[in-house]
């Protein structure tokens, strides 16, 4: 049976490689179509060059951006409104648009929480990834961004709470605070054979290692604690949006 295709939508550079790089690697190392939307920073700034090289490493294509303004930092898309504050139904359309023309089998994005920190950019993008991976399969909804297309289901990237205290232990407080009930991840996934592709992903957001965020406290860590920490992905399976969807799943 073939891998699926499969659409990550993350709200920040470095995001995908954090929180799905190891099955973005796994899906494309199998031969499926795997692409990245982020929903900040602007396509002529040093963290979209930094997405491209980790795009690359991950085999998920160019990048595709739309450009919005992270909601703290302001410099990051120059005269663009916040993500945040951008009208909803504006930043759906955007994302339908991708979804249409890339035509997934499968979508990952950030859970309701948005994931350990809960920043209010990956919180949006949550929302804005769940409206729009619906709207995508409705023809008369936005008509102008491309022939409709319903993905088969939708994964979204989580911690379990069992999880949390390993993380704590290594990287601190650090806002590793949100996490769901072990019960509620659906999708737990080994990324072991693919974490020389996903820290390399992490570490080629070289600002982000320098300024001594999450990839600069993975770039300090030994190798053993980077696979004891990172070499699982969880995920929360949303509800099927078609009777197909039961038959698509992450390669686990």
């Amino acid at each position: 049976m073939p891998v699926p295709s499969l659409l990550a939508v993350f709200a920040h550079p470095d995001d995908e490689s954090l929180s799905a790089g190891g099955v973005l690697a796994r899906h494309a190392a199998a031969g499926a179509r795997t692409a990245v939307v982020t929903a900040t920073w602007a396509s002529d700034t040093l963290r979209a060059a930094e997405l491209a090289e980790a795009l690359h490493i991950l085999g998920a294509g160019k990048p595709r951006m739309l450009g919005y303004a992270d909601a703290r930092v302001p410099e990051s898309a120059r005269g663009r409104v916040r993500f945040c504050d951008a009208p909803l139904g504006e930043a759906v359309r955007r994302l339908v648009e991708h979804i249409r023309e890339f035509r997934p089998d499968i979508m990952v994005t950030h859970d309701a929480y948005g994931g350990l920190p809960g920043h209010p950019d990956h919180v949006h993008t949550h929302r804005v990834t769940m409206l729009a991976a619906q709207a995508a399969g409705l023809g008369q909804l936005y008509p102008d961004a491309g022939a409709p297309w319903q993905p088969r289901a939708l994964y979204l990237a989580t911690h379990p709470r069992s999880a949390v205290p390993a993380l704590r232990e290594v990287i601190g407080a650090r806002k590793a605070v949100y996490s769901v009930p072990d019960e509620q991840v659906t999708a737990t996934v080994d990324v072991g054979p693919w974490m020389e592709q996903k820290i390399a992903a992490v570490l080629a957001h070289r600002s982000e290692v320098e300024r001594g965020a999450l990839p600069g406290v993975i770039a300090g860590l030994p190798a053993d604690a980077r696979e004891r920490l990172f070499a699982t992905e969880w995920y929360i399976r949303h509800a099927p949006m078609t009777a197909a969807s039961a038959q698509t799943e992450l390669t686990v």
